[in-house]
Formats: structure tokens, sequence, C-alpha cells
């Protein structure tokens, strides 16, 4: 789970971190400075704040647009059009130069990315919605920062059901799959306002939305660029599904140099703030226990496995099961259960119940022997498990 306020390291000068997971999304208005090519000052700017939270012990993803743009730049003249399979081309030709320049920034300071291209069809079903988990926690828990973008090159508007629209829609899915606990937006406004400040210049900044209603979506204005597929409708929707899971969302301005750092640190004074509706944990809790889980469908586990869950908050591995009851498949949220029989916790199954038979009682490092694949070390993962 998203690690808590109270147990923050301090980065310079004493400065505390108030969020320690954190998604952080940047539009394609944000990058190119509504040109046609990337800004690269924008994306050194980015990439330096990103490390500087990292170094500070934040966890981050970024959810990135520029690909379409990239290709722009790379190759003016070869594709013409707006059509969505010009749009394909362009992003089949600029997400590798997209992606070598956030690798080459970020590697200035010692920091490995992780390129992830998802469409909606990925975390639709609970294999795969699994799988982008597990994938994303790991690299999360290793120091690496995975860089998601919607996979424009497969993903089209012919294809129903398979598209998120546009990376808002995106980051707040990715903040609810791996329980981040703040999802920074970055805009090129710098936040909600009463009115479109490009075209009112009485337009006032809204500090905190408390709620996003009718009357708060009604301030979000039809989105007409040409360049992108957001707008702040999209973002407000996103900002509504984030929080109502448990992630609180900030729309901040993307030029300033420092508002990821301080938006981390909970201290920017610009922008837009909206809280979120319970902890991811109670979210988590609410979806594990709310009664999706498998009827009958466990595992029985030794007393070492109950401590470790209990009092060290650990996967589960393997090793500690005892019995494997019912039958159920990977993805399935299943309950955990002592030898005496008490129901100690709920989780999401990392392996079919053959499979689990199979390998209960033995090492992780045999899995591969034994069934001949492998989906990770842990029986059940502690991110995916609620102890009860």
């Amino acid at each position: 789970m998203a690690l808590q306020t109270a147990n923050a390291d301090a980065g310079q000068g004493g400065v505390q971190l108030r969020y320690r997971r954190i998604v952080v999304k940047a539009g394609t208005n944000v990058l190119t400075r509504k040109t046609a090519h990337l800004d690269r000052s924008v994306m050194e700017s980015l990439v330096a704040q990103i490390a500087d939270v990292v170094e500070m012990g934040a966890q981050v993803v970024l959810v990135t647009s520029g690909a379409i743009a990239a290709g722009h730049e790379a190759a003016p003249g070869v594709v013409q059009g707006k059509s969505v399979a010009a749009s394909q081309m362009l992003a089949a030709i600029g997400q590798s130069r997209l992606m070598h320049a956030y690798q080459e920034l970020f590697s200035r300071r010692g920091i490995v990315v992780a390129q992830t291209l998802l469409i909606a069809r990925d975390v639709d079903d609970r294999v795969g919605y699994l799988n982008v988990r597990n994938t994303l926690n790991g690299l999360l828990e290793r120091g690496v920062v995975p860089i998601v973008n919607e996979n424009d090159v497969v993903d089209t508007k012919e294809i129903n059901g398979q598209r998120f629209g546009d990376n808002d829609t995106l980051s707040a899915i990715v903040a609810n799959v791996i329980d981040a606990d703040l999802l920074l937006m970055l805009t090129d406004t710098g936040g909600l306002f009463t009115a479109d400040p490009n075209r009112d210049p009485t337009a006032e900044l809204i500090p905190q939305v408390d709620q996003i209603d009718d009357a708060i979506m009604s301030l979000a204005e039809v989105h007409t660029s040409t360049a992108t597929r957001g707008g702040m409708a999209s973002k407000l929707l996103a900002a509504q599904h984030a929080t109502g899971i448990g992630v609180a969302v900030v729309f901040g301005l993307g030029g300033d140099p420092a508002v990821v750092r301080e938006v981390a640190c909970g201290e920017f004074t610009n922008g837009t703030f909206f809280p979120a509706s319970g902890s991811v944990v109670e979210s988590r809790k609410r979806w594990l226990l709310s009664g999706m889980t498998k009827k009958d469908a466990g595992v029985v586990v030794d007393d070492g496995a109950v401590r470790a869950l209990r009092e060290q908050s650990s996967s589960l591995l393997p090793a500690g099961i005892r019995e494997v009851n019912g039958r159920f498949v990977r993805g399935d949220v299943v309950e955990v259960l002592s030898v005496s029989g008490s129901r100690l916790a709920y989780g999401i199954a990392n392996y079919d119940s053959s499979e689990m038979r199979k390998i209960a009682g033995e090492r992780s490092d045999r899995i591969m022997e034994l069934l001949g694949h492998h989906n990770g070390d842990e029986a059940v993962h502690r991110n995916n498990m609620v102890v009860v």
C-alpha cells in the first residue's frame, strides 16, 4: 500500500514529503507549450523535479503524452492529415524518441526508467489488471520510475472499449492500480478557474474543491484543441474517479519549476486541491471485502505465515501454505485462513488453485521448476491483500 505522511523522509532543509506514492501526469500542451514540438526545457525541468522527490524517498509514476508531437518533430513531411491512421503512424515514429529523451534525462540523475504502454483492455480483466499492478509495484519498489503512455499505435476509436480516450483518464486508472496517495495533473493554466483564464481575464483560481458536483463540472468548457484529446472536463472526471478511491488530486502549473516538489511536500500555494474521499486503505478494503471473494476458496497457512502477515505486513509465500481449498483462478479474491480456521486475510491469488497445490509448502525459487512458469515469488502479494 502507499506509505503514509507520518513515515515520510526528510529532504533538504528538513522538508518532509507529505505524499510518498505519486502519479504525475504531463499532457501535450504542457510538454510542447502549445507548439508543434516538444519543449526540451520543460522536459528537463519535469525530470529534475521528479528526481528530486525520488531522492527524498517518493515513488513516482510519470504518465506522459507527447509521442505524436515527437513524431511530428522527427518526420514533419512523412505523415499528413489528422486521421486515426496518421496519428498512429506519428505515435509509432515518436514514441521511441520520446522515451529516449526521458531515458537520457533521468540517467543524468542515476534513475532507471521503464516504458509502459497501456490500452483499456490491459486492465479490464482480472489477470491483466493483476499483471499491470504487480509490474508497476515491482518497479516502484526497486526505485525505477515507470513512464506510462496510452498505446496510440494500436489503440483506435474504431475498436470499441479498448481506449482510455486520453491520458487524464489513464492517470487516474494508474493511480488506482498502484494505490497512489497523490495524482498531480500538470496543466497549462495552473488549476481550475471560475472561467477559462485564456479567454476571461477576470477568471479566478479555485484553490480547493471538496466535491466535484454538477456546478464544478459546468466550469469545464468543451475542449477544442486539435493537438490533444483531454481538456478540463476530462481532468475533472479523472479527479472525480481518483478522489473517490482515496487518492488526493492536484491541478498544478506545468511550467512551474518547483511544482512537483512543492505538491509532494504539501507546500504548494498555487493550483487546485481535491482532497480524497477516505483513504486508499479504506477503498482497497472495501473492494476486497465487497463480496468479490470466491466462495469457499482460499488457503490455510501455518503459524509462521500468520505472524508474518499480522506482525510484519509481509506477502504470503508458498512456503507458508498448508492447504488449498476449493477452486479459483489467478486474479480471484480468496480468503486466507489460519490452521485453527480463523479468517486472517483476503487477497488476490497469483496462481490458480491447481498451481497453488503444487507449490504449497515449497520455496519460491522452486516455482519455475514445479510449474514451468513464474507469476511472482508470492502466492498473494502484500499490495493485493487486506488483513482482517
